[in-house]
């Protein structure tokens, strides 16, 4: 028994701990817990949990202060769906039951974490649990107990990549179909799934097992594009299907600045942050970004299976080589949890004594984060 709950219970204890740590905060400072759990994007999907794309309050918008028809369709659906069904539970409001989700999907995301770090090389249970205690306590861990998407996005992705490790394709090519329903990050996710069932499916005698490849790879990025050209048939429905199919991203730019631009804004922003040394939050932005270039170097060097380096590398990408708001970078880093693997399996290792030191410095220094990055920086998250 103990062993079947410890994913759940390391998981909850460490972002528990760092919401108790919030609220802590929040009768010193006179904030409502709440109220900063459900801010910036929070409250885009709250709206549209609650009156759907076509009736969200006129009080949101978007980085420029405008919001017309199409500005919540830069919003996936996924989540705010889940979050509309779940306050149908007895005693929820709206808020408690996108924080919930949250919640429900963290314990998801922990339990394929736990399974991740047992089936990768060198793993062990033990690797597993570490595994899942550095998923909660990273440096923007906060995000995953908001009414934000990223927690389930996380759940998806990882069971995903623990099923192509396995060689269950259909389910995994399932996990990813349903993942492009909640961010963007998928088209990360989709190049290794797909990628690892299309080399699986050449590779493989044994026909049945080539099929089930062949059809997880097809089936991998159908939430992904059929959200787009949903979106697509809104925003330019006169278009043809490749600018409808283009629509989305042209949105994100024209409401948030975010397109890929090969990292240059990330290049320069960095280079500004690191040379003044005179904005704390830019500084701790940086930080986290090159904390994770080197945990790419490491997964690297440590032989991390293909699929879970691809998948690490991609979200590395997408996230660095974009422009837009570049304090946020660290929230968006959040998926790329698989890089965390080889530091899990190297810490697992460890002493006792010195895996708890390590956890415990690290679920202290999350929740100190996350409080920075809720209460005292600006547009952090």
């Amino acid at each position: 028994m103990a062993a079947a709950l410890a994913p759940a219970l390391i998981y909850l204890a460490i972002r528990e701990f760092g919401v108790l740590m919030l609220w802590i905060a929040g009768r010193i400072g006179e904030f409502d817990l709440v109220t900063a759990l459900t801010v910036w994007d929070g409250q885009w999907y709250l709206g549209i949990a609650a009156g759907g794309y076509a009736d969200t309050p006129d009080t949101l918008a978007d980085a420029y202060g405008t919001q017309s028809a199409e500005t919540p369709l830069a919003f996936f659906p996924g989540y705010p769906t889940i979050v509309r069904w779940a306050e149908h539970l007895p005693g929820l409001t709206l808020a408690g039951a996108a924080l919930l989700v949250s919640t429900a999907s963290g314990v998801l995301a922990a339990y394929a974490l736990a399974r991740l770090g047992r089936i990768v090389r060198g793993g062990s249970p033990v690797a597993g649990y570490v595994l899942v205690a550095l998923f909660a306590a990273a440096p923007m861990g906060v995000v995953l107990s908001m009414a934000y998407s990223e927690a389930m996005f996380c759940a998806l992705a990882a069971w995903a990549l623990v099923f192509v490790l396995e060689r269950r394709w259909l389910w995994a090519g399932g996990c990813c179909a349903l993942a492009g329903l909640v961010r963007p990050t998928v088209v990360a996710l989709v190049l290794a799934v797909a990628l690892a069932a299309l080399l699986h499916a050449l590779r493989s005698r044994h026909l049945p097992s080539r099929v089930g490849a062949v059809l997880g790879a097809a089936i991998a990025p159908a939430g992904l594009l059929g959200y787009l050209s949903w979106a697509g048939d809104w925003i330019r429905p006169q278009a043809d299907w490749l600018d409808r199919m283009g629509s989305w991203t042209e949105l994100q730019e024209n409401g948030w600045g975010s397109h890929f631009d090969g990292g240059l804004a990330t290049t320069r922003f960095a280079g500004t942050a690191i040379t003044r040394l005179d904005v704390w939050q830019d500084v701790a932005a940086v930080l986290v970004a090159a904390g994770f270039v080197a945990l790419l170097v490491f997964a690297y060097r440590r032989r991390l299976e293909w699929p879970l380096l691809v998948y690490g590398a991609g979200v590395l990408v997408m996230t660095l080589g974009s422009a837009g708001l570049m304090t946020s970078k660290a929230r968006l880093l959040l998926p790329a949890f698989t890089l965390l693997v080889p530091v899990a399996v190297a810490l697992a290792r460890r002493r006792t004594a010195t895996r708890a030191l390590v956890l415990g410095g690290a679920a202290v220094a999350s929740s100190w984060f996350g409080y920075c990055a809720l209460i005292i920086w600006e547009n952090a998250i």
